[in-house]
């Protein structure tokens, strides 16, 4: 049996929602101008990263890396962290579909020999509140996301610049995973060019302007002690 963890989300009319994980997904080369996410990945390849063998991409990470945590045990100074919304099914329709902010810490030494392999080095971090998916769906592209390593503002964009939730959610229906326990990461947008992203600290945040309201998570990069042998 697949390992899973339980996550809690306070939702916005107080109540609060606990979600068994078993299906865990990280999308990949998700920009909505998919002629900008070609030129990204021909420098990804410069760097040594291997380029998917098709755009967007879908890697199955393990489930129990799914958490809600302020600390993240590291085994190199080459990790960092990629903002992200995330996509929780609680139940069999849309109207079941919450939305929350995400983190996927990434192991960047790992990368250039498998990015599905780099993703489940460490934890997708998400926010401990979220929002019904129904409730944004027609403001979508108006909410923000953003992200600061070591307090400086690394990422900055708006979900117009990523495939929307309806695109991976019909992606999910077609895979026979849209059911109760999986969750979905969104992919990344642009870092701020000559911005340091090997961080000791990650903070995230999704802003919806018309609702007047945030989610976040933020956590700490912590060092794991050398290996001996």
């Amino acid at each position: 049996m697949t390992d899973a963890t339980t996550l809690t989300f306070d939702l916005p009319d107080g109540s609060t929602r606990d979600v068994v994980v078993h299906t865990l997904l990280n999308a990949g080369y998700a920009g909505r101008n998919q002629e900008e996410v070609a030129a990204h990945i021909a420098e990804l390849a410069e760097l040594g990263v291997p380029a998917p063998t098709t755009t967007p991409a879908l890697y199955p990470v393990s489930p129990y890396l799914a958490q809600q945590t302020s600390s993240v045990a590291v085994q190199h100074g080459r990790t960092s962290g990629e903002a992200e919304w995330a996509l929780i099914v609680t139940g069999d329709t849309r109207d079941d579909v919450l939305l929350t902010v995400a983190c996927d810490h990434t192991d960047r030494e790992l990368e250039v020999h498998g990015v599905a392999w780099s993703k489940n080095a460490s934890p997708d971090v998400l926010g401990s509140a979220a929002w019904t998916l129904t409730e944004v769906a027609d403001h979508l592209d108006r909410i923000t996301l953003r992200a600061w390593a070591d307090d400086v503002l690394i990422q900055d964009a708006s979900l117009a610049d990523l495939l929307t939730p309806d695109h991976w959610l019909d992606a999910l229906a077609e895979r026979d995973l849209f059911r109760a326990g999986t969750v979905l990461l969104s992919g990344t947008v642009q870092m701020a060019p000559g911005v340091e992203q090997f961080a000791s600290s990650w903070r995230v945040e999704l802003h919806d302007p018309v609702l007047d309201r945030r989610v976040s998570c933020s956590y700490t990069v912590e060092r794991m002690p050398s290996p001996i042998g």
